[in-house]
């Protein structure tokens, strides 16, 4: 199946001689939500810029559906749907004309059920005769939302969308996000909650300086990626990890009172037997065992340390 967005050899270098992006390869499919996870200046607004034909590309090609961003702009254009970080919009428009002058700019039909039932969806029906300066930011950033959707785009861009919102929002948000997937829109987001990421995204990618790290499913990333910990609570504190336990590379708590062993969960031998065995040898006492799962925030940093 031909991807909907692919990305080839892009290359991003501004006047000051700050390379923004450096060889970014990426196809993105049909219906799939992919969430970029990047540390601040790593690329990712630059990237979504340059596709959405806002920024232009020192090198590479992008294609929307087939069509090329450069040769075929309108057509491609059309296609997306882009919410931006700031909050862009004017002061004295209603949020119903706001919505409706957006759909009218990509040549679109009007649709006063469509827009209706968009307004509904975010929340903002009663608010639709409002002036746009009245609104709270959390309206606002509603507002941004419904502009990028009010023409039936079938690739939507979310650059960090839920900065500084309240959780009411989110949670609409990502109902709203989960419906588009489910109808078959293409959804690309940039976000610093990687607990969102975790829960909403198919595939993940790790931008940092520029480079895409990866791209994979997320569950095979925290498979091939996470690691587990089994940490063990000791009824009486130690000064030192004894030696006969060195080869486990345990970490101690700062207390004395609890060792901590990083393994791999996917390995036949874990060594969390022999372990065990080893510290009642060595004269210690349990008091409670446990484990934990990395989580995609450990991969993420962990990579970017990395790199």
């Amino acid at each position: 199946m031909q991807p909907v967005v692919s990305i080839s050899n892009l290359s991003k270098t501004y006047a000051s001689g700050h390379h923004a992006l450096k060889d970014v390869n990426l196809d993105i499919a049909r219906g799939e939500i992919l969430a970029l996870l990047g540390p601040n200046g790593a690329g990712k607004t630059t990237l979504i810029s340059i596709i959405c034909g806002i920024v232009n590309a020192s090198e590479g090609s992008v294609t929307v559906d087939g069509y090329d961003i450069v040769s075929d702009y309108r057509i491609t254009r059309a296609m997306i749907g882009l919410v931006p970080q700031e909050l862009t919009l004017g002061a004295f428009d209603t949020v119903w004309n706001t919505l409706s002058f957006s759909r009218g700019l990509f040549g679109k039909r009007p649709n006063r059920a469509y827009l209706e039932q968009l307004l509904k969806d975010l929340s903002l029906w009663d608010k639709k005769d409002s002036e746009l300066m009245a609104l709270s930011g959390g309206m606002k950033r509603r507002v941004l939302i419904g502009k990028a959707l009010s023409h039936e785009p079938s690739v939507l861009f979310l650059d960090e969308p839920t900065a500084g919102v309240d959780v009411e929002l989110r949670k609409d948000m990502w109902a709203l996000v989960r419906r588009l997937r489910a109808s078959g829109v293409t959804i690309i987001l940039t976000t610093h909650y990687i607990e969102e990421a975790e829960a909403i995204a198919d595939r993940v990618g790790v931008i940092n300086q520029g480079q895409l790290l990866l791209v994979d499913d997320k569950l095979a990333l925290m498979h091939k990626l996470g690691k587990r910990q089994l940490i063990v609570e000791l009824e009486t504190a130690v000064a030192k990890v004894p030696e006969a336990l060195a080869r486990w590379a345990l970490e101690i708590s700062a207390d004395g009172t609890r060792l901590t062993y990083t393994y791999d969960p996917h390995n036949t031998h874990t060594g969390i037997s022999a372990l065990l065995q080893a510290i009642g040898e060595a004269g210690l006492t349990l008091k409670d065992l446990k484990t934990t799962q990395s989580s995609l925030e450990d991969i993420f940093v962990s990579l970017v340390k990395r790199k």
